[in-house]
């Protein structure tokens, strides 16, 4: 339980890092998605998916 609320918390402060530095990005880059076909953005979000568990599966090879 502890690891996921660490994997949380890194998350909120990546994210909120991008909206406090970069807010007029965060607004291009929503704008562009918006611009995708939905099956252009079902595929980042599987790639992000996959991203995410190669990433967990090498943290966890490596003893994290």
């Amino acid at each position: 339980m502890a690891t996921v609320l660490l994997a949380l918390g890194l998350v909120f402060i990546v994210e909120g890092l991008v909206y406090v530095l970069a807010p007029s990005l965060v607004e291009r880059m929503l704008e562009a998605l918006r611009s995708l076909p939905e099956n252009a953005r079902r595929q980042l979000g599987l790639l992000a998916v996959v991203s995410g568990l190669l990433l967990l599966w090498i943290a966890h090879q490596l003893g994290v």
